[in-house]
């Protein structure tokens, strides 16, 4: 990745094996997406975990408004054990490059949760980065509150499905 990427870090209030149950879920980007982005699997729907491998969707906005597709590119690279990694090296009609490396470790009593993006989009980078990075603070917003102690204990429910 680039110099010019976004890193954003929080901590998460569940043990490490938790969030990276969690994680390996397509169902759990979706939750942590919504409102602000809808994934619409285009030929072979997303696996129920994730795996290595590539898968084309069509984004949607708010109200539905397309934009366009995203090919989700997931590997998952070598990380200094108990840390995690998984990244979507993708592109896209918005971005040429989507290069997204997600980085769970267990930290204090929880798991420290980092986001590093870059992103090539021409003369819509400035735009698109901002977008990234209002995007991936709301994504961080909505791991806490799924993994919030009272919720936690209140309703599994409430959680992505397996």
């Amino acid at each position: 990745m680039s110099d010019s990427r976004i890193i954003l870090t929080t901590h998460l209030p569940a043990p490490m094996d938790e969030v990276r149950d969690l994680l390996m879920r397509p169902a759990t980007l979706a939750h942590v997406a919504a409102p602000l982005l809808r994934f619409v699997p285009e030929g072979r729907p997303l696996p129920d975990r994730w795996e290595e491998g590539t898968w084309r969707v069509r984004l949607r906005g708010p109200l539905g408004l397309p934009l366009g597709w995203q090919e989700i590119r997931v590997s998952f690279p070598e990380a200094p054990p108990p840390m995690l990694r998984l990244r979507d090296d993708g592109r896209g009609t918005l971005a040429r490059r989507w290069d997204h490396l997600i980085e769970i470790a267990p930290e204090r009593d929880g798991t420290r949760y980092t986001d590093r993006i870059a992103v090539e989009a021409g003369l819509m980078t400035p735009m698109i980065r901002m977008f990234a990075r209002i995007f991936y603070a709301h994504r961080q917003r909505r791991w806490r509150r799924l993994l919030s102690p009272g919720r936690r204990r209140r309703d599994r429910a409430a959680r992505p499905p397996a």
